[in-house]
C-alpha cells in the first residue's frame, strides 16, 4: 500500500507542478489571451486541490489514484492553453500531446476496473507523467531545478469535490 500511496503522490506532485509552472508561463506569455490565463490558473489550481487532498487523507489506492488522475486531467487542461499562447508551435504540440497521454492513462490506471492498484498501469502511467514533463521541458514551459510556483487551493467547494470524485 505504501509504494502505490508514494507512485500516485510523485506522479499528482508532479503534474500539479506542470500546471503551476504552465499557469505562469501562461501568465508571462498571455497578455493576448486572457481566457487562456484564466483557464491555465483554475487548472493549476485544481491541480493543486487534488494533491492538498492526496496529502491530506489516508492510504487508500483508489483514492490516491483518483487524485493523481485529477491532477494529470488539470496539467493537460494547463497544457492546452501552454499550445494556444504558443501558437501551436511544434514543441508546444507535441508537449500538449504528452500531457493528455499522461491523464488518459493516469485515468485508465484509476478507472473503476482497477481502483489504482494495478502495477503495470502505474508504471504505464508514471513513464507518461515523465513524458509529458521532458515534453513540458522541451516546449519551454517548465525548466529543470526551477521552483516551482505556489498555488492556493482557493476554496474546496462540495461542486469541485464531487466533480473529482473525491
Amino acid at each position: 500500500m505504501a509504494a502505490l500511496r508514494a507512485s500516485h503522490a510523485a506522479r499528482a506532485e508532479s503534474a500539479a507542478a506542470r500546471a503551476a509552472a504552465l499557469s505562469r508561463y501562461v501568465e508571462r506569455h498571455g497578455a493576448d489571451h486572457s481566457d487562456a490565463v484564466w483557464k491555465a490558473a483554475h487548472a493549476a489550481r485544481v491541480a493543486a486541490q487534488a494533491l492538498a487532498v492526496l496529502s491530506e487523507s489516508a492510504p487508500d489506492a483508489a483514492a490516491d489514484s483518483r487524485c493523481a488522475r485529477n491532477a494529470a486531467a488539470s496539467a493537460a487542461q494547463a497544457a492546452q492553453m501552454g499550445q494556444v499562447v504558443d501558437t501551436d508551435a511544434e514543441a508546444a504540440t507535441l508537449a500538449c500531446k504528452a500531457a493528455l497521454k499522461a491523464s488518459q492513462t493516469a485515468g485508465v490506471a484509476a478507472g473503476a476496473k482497477h481502483l489504482g492498484a494495478d502495477e503495470g498501469l502505474n508504471a504505464e502511467a508514471d513513464a507518461a507523467e515523465k513524458a509529458a514533463v521532458k515534453a513540458a521541458e522541451n516546449a519551454g514551459w517548465t525548466r529543470p531545478g526551477e521552483d516551482v510556483p505556489s498555488v492556493a487551493t482557493g476554496v474546496r467547494s462540495p461542486e469541485v469535490m464531487a466533480m473529482m470524485h473525491l
